[in-house]
């Protein structure tokens, strides 16, 4: 594998986990209806972004140890998958399953192969 495969295949999935991670913070701007105070609109904006920051601290400790973003961004899309699965009409588990878990089963595999290429150059 030649240098520049390596660093294509070592910054693709940090720069795909931090997109994904916006991504999914935009879901949470669903709290600023109007209906709330401020202070209720600050607790479920937090509520809302949980599993963003949870994702935002395994990208950074995936920096150092990319196996740890494989096997967290793998199981997040698996266990999306049957969460989905297990509530929704099997229609709307596929829809729902190719737009959430797809990205990030996606850059568990990057995050794998850029744990297997190692970081010596």
């Amino acid at each position: 594998m030649n240098i520049k495969t390596k660093k294509i295949i070592l910054w693709l999935p940090r720069i795909l986990g931090i997109v994904f991670v916006l991504f999914l913070a935009l879901f949470s701007l669903d709290v600023f209806d109007g209906t709330n105070g401020f202070w209720l609109t600050v607790v479920a904006l937090f509520m809302h972004n949980i599993p963003s920051l949870a994702l935002l601290v395994v990208i950074l400790l995936s920096w150092r140890y990319p196996l740890v973003g494989a096997i967290v961004f793998g199981l997040a899309g698996l266990a999306y998958v049957v969460m989905v699965a297990v509530n929704q009409s099997w229609y709307i588990a596929i829809s729902w399953s190719l737009i959430i878990a797809g990205p990030a089963i996606l850059i568990a595999v990057l995050f794998f192969l850029s744990w297997r290429a190692g970081r010596r150059w």
